[in-house]
């Protein structure tokens, strides 16, 4: 009999095959590309349809809500959640349910045909259908206290975090009819929006600028950019600079919003699936894309809603897409 410390033990088995230690699965029924609420939700539904399911998370699987702070608009959590608590207990649910996950950065895509081939830095997956749900990233100012206070005042979605504002002062950053409208919808909560705009009119829709100029809660400046971000514990000032005239002046606040624009994160699918002028994924039909296997789900293809429960039921309608795409297929 081999001794115990010489870390192995001899079992008597009728197979006597050998085997390969440790070869790494690569091939599955689907892989997902991305790990936010819609990347997880198509897991869990995925799995539970039966199928081998791959998720390739990314370096930072989570999405936009593991730079948020609590999230109040999501259901289930009477007392609210932090966002990156609400994206563990995602992953753990859509591992339970038995969904490979591997957090590593997909590098390209090969959809000619199936089975579609994924490659990460370190290895080549194969699946017989592709979820893309890669999300997509608010365009950012570029400065220091950008980064200091985000989550600290520091904001880009102003359904998720306006409610946290009530009875203050606010920023909101950009010209267009997002800017303009999450100006609008946050003059709920604050005492006064500062409207900062770098030209000297807004980009929006006129429809969209006669209800900013007619709110009286709203102040415009215009021809001025932020340049500073300022505080402690949380933002306290914003600094603007006149681009014309080069005057700055402090503004105190407790909350910044930009709202200059999202970039969706698909640079890597540009030659192969069908992108519209701002780079959003094109939706054929239901989650379909324009190559019949491969479909999308979320922020990749909304630039309307962007809310996690959104991108939630995207990444369940295309579980649903694909389980029926699959067995169709099988059929034949």
């Amino acid at each position: 009999m081999m001794a115990a410390d010489s870390g192995a033990t001899i079992l008597e088995t009728k197979d006597d095959s050998p085997k390969i230690p440790g070869k790494k699965k690569t091939k599955f029924d689907i892989i997902i590309i991305g790990a936010g609420p819609s990347g997880y939700t198509a897991g869990i539904y995925c799995s539970r349809s039966g199928y081998d399911t791959l998720i390739l998370s990314g370096i930072l699987p989570g999405g936009q809500l593991v730079n948020t702070t609590e999230v109040e608009n999501y259901p289930g959590f009477e007392k609210g959640i932090m966002g990156p608590d609400l994206m563990i207990e995602m992953r753990k649910q859509t591992q339970r349910m038995g969904t490979t996950i591997i957090d590593d950065e997909v590098v390209d895509v090969d959809f000619r045909h199936p089975p579609f081939k994924v490659l990460t830095g370190s290895e080549e997956y194969e699946g017989r259908a592709v979820i893309i749900a890669t999300g997509a990233n608010p365009r950012k100012l570029g400065l220091d206290g950008e980064k200091t206070f985000a989550g600290k005042g520091v904001s880009y979605c102003a359904t998720c975090d306006g409610p946290f504002f009530r009875n203050q002062e606010l920023i909101v950053v950009g010209g267009g009819d997002s800017a303009v409208e999450e100006a609008t919808f946050l003059t709920k909560f604050a005492t006064t929006v500062h409207l900062v705009h770098r030209r000297g009119e807004l980009r929006a829709s006129k429809i969209m600028q006669e209800r900013a100029i007619n709110n009286k809660k709203i102040k415009f400046h215009w021809d001025s950019a932020v340049i500073d971000i300022r505080g402690d514990q949380k933002m306290r000032q914003a600094i603007l600079k006149n681009i014309k005239t080069g005057e700055e002046k402090t503004l105190d606040v407790a909350g910044l919003f930009v709202a200059i624009g999202h970039e969706p994160n698909t640079k890597l699918f540009k030659k192969q699936i069908e992108l519209d002028d701002e780079g959003y994924i094109i939706l054929k039909n239901k989650t379909h894309t324009n190559i019949e296997g491969v479909f999308a789900a979320g922020d990749v293809h909304d630039r309307n809603y962007r809310q996690a429960i959104t991108a939630a039921g995207f990444g369940c309608m295309a579980a649903i897409d694909v389980d029926k795409y699959l067995t169709e297929n099988s059929e034949k």
